[in-house]
């Protein structure tokens, strides 16, 4: 798993701030992208959990992207697939 603070925005669409008595635009909004692999019989536990646990009803809540992974190897030692995830 891998989490990332990012930026970017969606439907908010940002805000206007004042600073120094200069309006400008907050387009890009901080937001946490997470990255994870799960085994292929896990990826509906795994959405519902994420899903449950991000769900406020407003906008803003997020997406979940999910995709088949077709393999994955650790450099190191050289394990493939579920070994090495």
């Amino acid at each position: 798993m891998t989490v990332t603070e990012v930026r970017g925005h969606g439907r908010q669409k940002g805000h206007t701030e004042v600073f120094r008595g200069r309006e400008y635009g907050i387009d890009l909004l901080p937001k946490v992208k997470i990255e994870l692999v799960v085994l292929e019989d896990l990826v509906e536990q795994a959405l519902n959990a994420i899903s449950q646990a991000a769900f406020t009803g407003k906008i803003g809540d997020g997406k979940i992207f999910y995709y088949p992974i077709h393999g994955a190897l650790r450099i190191r030692s050289k394990e493939r697939d579920v070994a090495a995830i």
